[in-house]
């Protein structure tokens, strides 16, 4: 298990979907934001001015928003 260098932090709630902070563990400074992108119909990751990003945080990211997806499609189907 690799250890994660990052963490996601609800910030908002919009009446479909919500907005995640993404922070750094070690410094606590917010590193980006997740949150739709209506004209893609989709969770993308917004990344602050001057951030630096590895293949590892970037998976995390990857993860995160593939989590979040699914758990989309899953409640669209539920209706």
């Amino acid at each position: 298990m690799t250890k994660s260098y990052i963490e996601f932090r609800k910030i908002d709630e919009k009446p479909k979907t919500s907005v995640f902070a993404v922070i750094s563990k070690s410094s606590g400074e917010e590193l980006g934001i997740v949150k739709w992108y209506g004209p893609w119909r989709q969770y993308c990751f917004f990344p602050t001015n001057d951030t630096l990003w590895n293949h590892g945080c970037l998976g995390e990211v990857t993860g995160f928003i593939i989590g979040l997806m699914s758990a989309r499609r899953s409640r669209r189907h539920e209706r």
